[in-house]
């Protein structure tokens, strides 16, 4: 089947004739187009794609004959009226996520009245989030790639070296292995490990402390992610307990995925550890999010998470706890929601770690 014919069944139920797709990433995942200028209009029988003069030979190359191209006058909405049937009345929908007040009057100013704009924002994203079998090992090749990335930079050691440069070594591996970060490094040392999205400093690494790495390479357009927080040598009793909770709390949440429960419950079943330890307040993030074309995707798994899991999922198990002053910990691996259980992505041993 199709990634059109996939989306059939959201436009059917949401009454739509057809769906404009307009958001880059969205329009990658239904037509395979790479460009940085092009829309896409799905419904039973229609497929067009849309580009300008730029892309005219990518477009062909990349989206094929599944779509009937059309090039754009100058906005690529100049086009739709070519695309879309003029002799019957269209509800189209449209991405209100990501459709301005200022695009959407030009939509109107363009479509005559026989076609109705339809607010379905995330209509794509619900079905782009349960991952094909190609997916799954771009994917995981990802996440090989960022893990033996952090293999080479941690087997050169971290105490005497600033945040920044272990940043920078991530990113650099990343970049030699031929992929990019799929979001900037974070490297956080002792107290700086308390801020969950902490920006690598020129500080220098400690002896006896935790440092957290949080990082994902992006390969073939798709994403990993990952964290692990290490030990420099020997820790205090405070932040090996912290450790060994966020530990039991991330195994807890692995155990809940799996195909039916929701967002909400697989985040309840690690938050529910470290409540129980007395530590709820201090872990203040969701569990994790879904990883595909871009790093944080649907679905949610969080205390607002209302979608149930499917199997082809991908996502995160993050719990943290956060001890402002003194310390972080945040474990994190990538995970494939399958029914026969969940197949985890990231390799790294999650035992506490020391790296000198």
């Amino acid at each position: 089947m199709s990634r059109a014919d996939r989306l059939l069944d959201a436009l059917a139920e949401r009454e739509l004739d057809a769906l404009l797709v307009t958001e880059a990433v969205n329009v990658r995942w239904l037509t395979g187009f790479t460009g940085t200028a092009g829309l896409a209009v799905v419904g039973s029988e229609l497929r067009g794609f849309v580009t300008d003069f730029r892309y005219v030979e990518r477009a062909a190359a990349e989206v094929g004959d599944s779509f009937d191209h059309h090039r754009a006058p100058r906005e690529l909405v100049e086009a739709l009226p070519d695309v879309l049937p003029a002799d019957r009345p269209l509800r189209l929908g449209f991405d209100d996520a990501h459709v301005s007040v200022r695009a959407h009057a030009r939509l109107r100013e363009l479509l005559d009245d026989r076609v109705e704009l339809v607010a379905a924002g995330g209509a794509v994203e619900c079905e782009r989030a349960v991952k094909e079998p190609g997916e799954v090992r771009r994917i995981a090749a990802a996440a090989q790639l960022a893990d033996e990335v952090a293999r080479a930079v941690l087997g050169r050691g971290l105490v005497g070296r600033t945040e920044h440069d272990v940043a920078r070594s991530l990113d650099a591996e990343m970049r030699a292995r031929g992929a990019e970060p799929s979001f900037t490094p974070i490297v956080a040392a002792g107290a700086h490990g308390a801020q969950p999205h902490a920006e690598p400093r020129m500080a220098t690494i400690p002896r006896g402390a935790l440092v957290v790495l949080d990082w994902g390479a992006e390969l073939e357009g798709y994403c990993s992610d990952c964290t692990r927080t290490l030990a420099t040598g020997e820790l205090d009793e405070e932040a090996t307990a912290t450790y060994e909770l966020v530990r039991r709390a991330q195994l807890a949440g692995l155990e809940a995925v799996r195909p039916g429960p929701t967002g909400r419950e697989v985040d309840a079943a690690a938050r529910g550890v470290i409540d129980a330890a007395g530590r709820g307040e201090h872990f203040g993030h969701g569990l994790g999010h879904g990883v595909g074309l871009e790093v944080h995707e649907e679905p949610r798994l969080s205390k607002r998470g209302d979608d149930a899991l499917r199997d082809g999922h991908v996502v995160t198990v993050e719990p943290g706890v956060y001890l402002p002053g003194r310390l972080g910990v945040r474990i994190e691996d990538l995970v494939v929601v399958r029914e026969a259980g969940p197949r985890v992505l990231s390799s790294l041993p999650k035992d506490l770690t020391r790296v000198d």
